[in-house]
């Protein structure tokens, strides 16, 4: 068995396991056991290398700088596949855990918008137009993939030449509705996604628009999104087929304007994910961010993943107040020019019109037909966002607090003085951790010194740094109190 002659001719050497013990063999590079690396390749001379070794070494090749010219040199040179060569072995690349039956949707299993909507209203304060919008444009796409498997039943039965049942309608076809959503930073956008993908139990892929690069250029290529849901759906094609993708700060890859040089993080960007959009089969690598010959390949059709992009849309409110104030500028029932200054919400009146003027390509528009705008943050909200949720902050620090045994307790305007420091900052709900981590990081080092210390109170002149907060000390009636 795995007999050969060696190269003088003498005598035959067994490659049995009597002869050296698998386990122990090492790779001549790392110099790892094959029980510790897996599998390894064996070569002429003696030579065996791990499958590591063996991918670092091609890409090593691959990063060549005259590669090409090295390769016309080499004609008959080519590169193997790892996942054929390594196949089903334990500790592989190629090695995926066995994919679990993925489940259909149906109408009884798909949430109603209203209950989309309560489900974030849970984590989410406010927005609850944006909310709304959310939830119908969501339950409409899952109903539109369970009328595509309708579609894909009827024409199986056609193939078949079967008489169609005359009490089921004929299935209609429906364009797939992605979403565009605006507003300022801070205010929500990214978190919307997250829990909305939580409460529908699918694969969600956020990603920035700031690193998408046109191809063959430095930085990821648009395809690179759908690797990133393929990944977070377990490499399962068909469910990230059904998975959403988030792409944030999609205001970077406006037009830039008032250049001479390739817009190749722009328009470019805008172009490429066209048929992203709209539904398109992609090839992706399997456990990587970039193509590569050693990493397996897989086909995801996009056509039945919801896509919804966000932005700030900086600059976006002087375009629309501008188009506002031009509607009529003389007479007794003229519009006067600082109209529209103080309002926080202009975005609610924007337009595609607008959104070509900012920057974006009309075909890109055209494949967001649902714009979402969401609402500036106020004082009130940013209080309603401290406390109000089931993650609330709040909640957070007197979990971290009663850790330790001690009350944590926030005075209505200490509550009042943090939003009104928030809304200074002008950075939405993200400015109310960075202002609470400021006062509570001499609160969280002192209260572990003393035991004796049963509730803290945050006061406003804490908040403001004029004062001191509030301190309880245990008493035996509280000791008894928290002992029963």
């Amino acid at each position: 068995m795995g007999e050969y002659v060696d190269n003088d001719n003498r005598d035959l050497v067994s490659n049995d396991s009597d002869n050296e013990n698998n386990d122990e063999k090492r790779c001549s590079v790392c110099g790892r056991t094959a029980k510790e690396c897996g599998k390894l390749i064996e070569m002429q001379g003696g030579i065996r290398i791990c499958a590591d070794c063996l991918q670092k070494g091609a890409s090593a090749i691959g990063n060549y700088p005259d590669f090409g010219k090295l390769m016309e040199n080499l004609p008959n040179f080519s590169f193997i596949n790892l996942g054929d060569l390594f196949g089903g072995m334990p500790g592989s690349a190629a090695e995926e855990k066995p994919a679990k039956p993925v489940e259909k949707f149906r109408m009884d299993t798909v949430p109603a918008p209203h209950v989309i909507k309560a489900g974030l209203d849970r984590f989410v304060v406010g927005q609850d137009h944006a909310k709304k919008v959310l939830s119908v444009a969501v339950y409409n796409h899952y109903k539109r993939i369970i009328e595509e498997d309708r579609i894909k039943e009827h024409r199986r039965k056609a193939d078949k030449e079967e008489i169609p049942d005359p009490n089921v309608p004929t299935p209609v076809e429906i364009e797939k509705s992605n979403v565009l959503m605006i507003g300022p930073t801070g205010c929500g956008k990214t978190y919307l996604v997250r829990m909305l993908a939580k409460l529908l139990d699918v694969p969600l892929a956020i990603t920035d628009a700031t690193s998408l690069t046109e191809a063959g250029y430095i930085g990821d290529d648009i395809e690179s999104v759908v690797s990133k849901l393929l990944a977070a759906s377990g490499n399962q094609v068909e469910r990230a087929e059904h998975g959403i993708i988030f792409v944030d700060e999609i205001d970077k890859i406006a037009k830039k304007r008032n250049t001479n040089q390739r817009d190749v993080s722009g328009e470019a960007v805008q172009q490429g994910m066209l048929k992203l959009l709209e539904g398109a089969e992609v090839e992706v690598p399997v456990g990587a961010s970039s193509k590569n010959a050693m990493v397996p390949m897989k086909i995801v059709n996009t056509k039945n993943i919801l896509f919804i992009v966000g932005g700030a849309f900086p600059g976006l409110e002087d375009i629309i107040k501008e188009r506002l104030n031009s509607r009529s500028s003389m007479g007794f029932h003229a519009d006067l020019k600082d109209k529209y200054d103080d309002d926080k919400n202009l975005v609610r009146h924007v337009t595609t019109e607008d959104l070509r003027k900012f920057g974006m390509i009309p075909e890109f528009l055209g494949r967001l037909p649902i714009v979402c705008p969401l609402e500036a943050l106020t004082e009130e909200m940013l209080v309603r966002i401290l406390k109000e949720p089931e993650n609330a902050i709040l909640r957070q620090y007197e979990a971290l607090l009663s850790l330790d045994e001690v009350k944590l307790t926030f005075e209505d305007e200490a509550l009042r003085e943090i939003a009104r420091k928030a809304c200074e900052k002008d950075t939405g709900a993200r400015a109310l951790r960075s202002i609470i981590e400021e006062f509570m990081l001499d609160i969280m080092y002192e209260i572990p010194k003393d035991s004796n210390i049963g509730e803290v109170i945050i006061t406003k002149e804490y908040v403001n740094h004029t004062g001191g907060p509030g301190i309880r000390m245990r008493n035996r009636a509280y000791r008894q109190i928290a002992q029963q």
